[in-house]
């Protein structure tokens, strides 16, 4: 099962990439989990749509296609999504073919603050409604006061947190399976 991950922050050391690798530790058996890299998707701008999409789009686009299911692992900007994930979210929402369309999911996210990124997610939820995914309920991975639980690399060094992370992966492996009868 090829599951492709996609954190919403551009930052190398950022909490939310350390998710991924985590998640990547910690995938059972039959579950790869590829990291799709957003830092080259440029801002949509509808001149650029059409037959003349970017490559980073198309490239994005075909990783998509590709996986059996999406892990999202979001900071929380301004109580919401931030801006680079939405812009990557959007532009795959514009490739033909409805590429979201059935997909299961997961989303995950840390942050600093003690609410763990659940603004994030829940509006995240909304934008994965409209496109057709269907978003894993539980277990939810809200990773709050992340400072502490990551290392200087913004590595996971909380055993709790990657417990729930390897609940999350079960439960979305067994989603992907269901989904995928």
């Amino acid at each position: 099962m090829k599951i492709l991950a996609i954190a919403g922050s551009l930052r190398e050391k950022s909490y939310n990439r350390g998710l991924v690798r985590a998640a990547r530790a910690l995938a059972p058996a039959g579950m790869e989990i590829i990291e799709a890299d957003i830092s080259d998707i440029p801002l949509y701008n509808g001149d650029d749509d059409g037959d003349t999409q970017p490559a980073p789009v198309l490239a994005l686009a075909e990783k998509v296609k590709e996986a059996d299911a999406l892990l999202f692992a979001t900071p929380e900007y301004n109580y919401s999504i931030p801006g680079v994930l939405k812009n990557a979210i959007d532009w795959m929402s514009r490739v033909p073919g409805g590429i979201f369309a059935g997909k299961p999911a997961a989303i995950m996210g840390a942050s600093m603050g003690g609410m763990g990124t659940s603004r994030s997610q829940y509006h995240l939820r909304q934008v994965l409604v409209f496109l057709d995914v269907h978003p894993l309920n539980k277990p939810e991975v809200f990773v709050s006061a992340a400072h502490e639980k990551c290392d200087d690399n913004g590595d996971l060094q909380d055993e709790k947190t990657r417990e729930m992370i390897g609940k999350q992966l079960e439960a979305l492996k067994v989603w992907a399976e269901r989904l995928g009868e």
